[in-house]
């Protein structure tokens, strides 16, 4: 240890710079009035430094310096919350995108059929669509690199059809009934990336909305989603009076996208949620009663993957009295970050305060530092122990009771928005068999086969969705392939009738509402999935 300090003190002024340019970094980063260096903090980062420093000169092999920097810093935050976490420059591009609410590319939605890009929808006056790109083409070729049948990843296939806009890309496609390749010069364009999967008038007089994420452009889709249906409503002659807002599988996002859809729907100066931290002062965000539905009532579904930005929404719902949760307890992440940007494009989202409801409870679930593993397993320990069959398997102590603020109606805190209807998982929905034919891809990849054989002659017999609800029924022949394919992947068939009646029951809803997406879009996939679930039939239930 002596040798290796004398060593370092003969580079001293090497370790200053390093110090000095630190410091300097650190002043930039706007954080100087939170961060006082001096003391047992500047002993500390002298103390990191010396060790990236003799680490960089004096280990027996090369090392890459940029590489331990950031297992570094991977590991400090590592030691910390559940969610703090550093992210590489192309990481944070990858985060980032589906939250700014746009891309650059050539404008379709695709799946990868045996190795092929095939098009399963396109966007809108993008692109593709302006120079005759159809769904169900596929593409061969990408600027005359080879994309089909070589096993190339989708990422790789993603990076060659996307680029700066204005730019061009020639696109070989394959087209049913067309023997040679055709091709296709796409000019990018700027690609809007929605967050609304799903809106229509799930009966006369209440409107169905359903919430990917919370992105920039959601405020501005829910209000057009909100005007869609209301006038839907008038010229139907039942007025939107009521709203079912579907905030599964939501993973939440921007906080200010869930504050302003919260703007909409109540009263003014109604506390929507607050953030209060160590370092951070509390601080709170409030309704300014111009919202655009304040009247109707509304009611939110959640489950377990419903998380952020999702349970400040339906948290102030349900503290504010303004509607009703259905559904299960959400997943409970209420810890807030704050992105600091490092100089390479890198970032550090570090946790700096908690997000409160309305009722003050915390949304955030306990958990240990730095024992991720627990912390990952709590959704498959809920399952375990039976919370998501059964509400009787929660417990809450006296402490975590809250009250409503305008009903006075018990809440609990303790983590995650506790709905106020409970709707059990069905575990024996869907067969075994079901769910490994599922799992092996092989009702997506016969369903895109079918959809894309029988898409033109699909369309002229259905001039409407509701003619194709009414009327279409899955065929026998491919429910038929299905099996067979499954049997070819050695995945066993039940031998009880049931379970097999079942089975082609559930596969047929689930083929009707991806050929109805195929076809159309969103939300005539949700049209047909949402007629048979528990957790859309409580919440009209509870609507009558």
């Amino acid at each position: 240890m002596r040798y290796i300090y004398n060593i370092i003190r003969c580079r001293g002024a090497w370790l200053n710079r390093l110090l000095l340019v630190q410091l300097a970094f650190l002043c930039s980063m706007s954080l100087s009035a939170q961060l006082r260096i001096g003391g047992n903090s500047e002993s500390a980062m002298r103390k990191l430094a010396i060790a990236e420093m003799a680490t960089a000169n004096l280990y027996v092999d090369s090392v890459d310096e940029n590489k331990l920097v950031e297992d570094a810093i991977r590991g400090m935050l590592e030691k910390l919350d559940p969610h703090s976490s550093y992210a590489t420059p192309k990481e944070v591009k990858a985060l980032n995108e589906p939250l700014q609410g746009n891309f650059e590319g050539v404008g379709v939605q695709f799946n990868m059929l045996e190795d092929t890009l095939l098009v399963v929808q396109i966007i809108s006056d993008g692109p593709s669509e302006k120079v005759g790109i159809v769904a169900g083409d596929r593409f061969v070729s990408v600027n005359d690199t080879i994309i089909a049948g070589v096993k190339m990843s989708k990422e790789d296939i993603m990076k060659r059809l996307r680029g700066p806009k204005g730019t061009k890309v020639k696109i070989g496609v394959k087209r049913q009934g067309v023997d040679e390749t055709v091709y296709f010069i796409v000019v990018r364009d700027r690609i809007p990336l929605n967050t609304v999967d799903a809106l229509y008038m799930i009966r006369p007089g209440i409107g169905y909305i359903r919430i990917s994420s919370f992105g920039a452009t959601t405020h501005q889709e829910f209000v057009d989603g909100i005007k869609k249906l209301q006038e839907q409503g008038i010229s139907t002659g039942t007025p939107l009076r009521d709203l079912i807002i579907d905030l599964q599988e939501n993973g939440g996002g921007y906080l200010q996208a869930a504050v302003d859809v919260l703007n909409e729907m109540l009263d003014d100066d109604d506390l929507i949620v607050y953030t209060e931290g160590r370092r951070t002062r509390r601080q709170e965000y409030r309704a300014k009663g111009n919202g655009i539905f304040r009247m109707g009532r509304v009611v939110a579904l959640v489950n377990e993957y419903s998380a952020s930005a999702a349970e400040i929404v339906s948290g102030a719902l349900q503290d504010q009295d303004r509607g009703i949760v259905v559904g299960r307890r959400t997943f409970g992440k209420g810890l807030v970050q704050r992105p600091i940007d490092l100089p390479d494009g890198s970032m550090i989202r570090l946790t700096v305060a908690h997000y409160y409801t309305p009722s003050g409870r915390c949304i955030q679930k306990p958990y240990k530092k730095g024992e991720l593993k627990d912390y990952a397993m709590d959704i498959d320990n809920r399952f375990k122990h039976g919370e998501f069959t059964n509400a009787d398997s929660i417990h809450f102590a006296d402490s975590l009771k809250y009250q409503t603020l305008k009903l006075h109606r018990t809440v609990y805190g303790g983590g995650g928005i506790m709905p106020d209807y409970f709707v059990p998982l069905d575990t024996t929905k869907y067969t075994k068999y079901h769910r490994e034919l599922a799992a092996k891809g092989i009702i997506i990849n016969a369903n895109l086969k079918y959809a894309s054989k029988n898409r033109k002659s699909l369309l002229r017999r259905y001039k409407t969705f509701e003619e194709f609800d009414s009327d279409y029924e899955v065929p026998r022949s491919l429910l038929d392939n299905i099996y067979a394919e499954g049997d070819k992947q050695k995945v066993k068939r039940p031998e009880d009738n049931e379970m097999i009646k079942k089975t082609d029951e559930n596969i047929s809803m689930q083929l009707k509402a991806l050929i109805a997406r195929d076809l159309w879009t969103m939300t005539e996939y949700f049209r047909i999935v949402n007629a048979h679930s528990d957790v859309i039939n409580c919440a009209l239930e509870q609507l009558k």
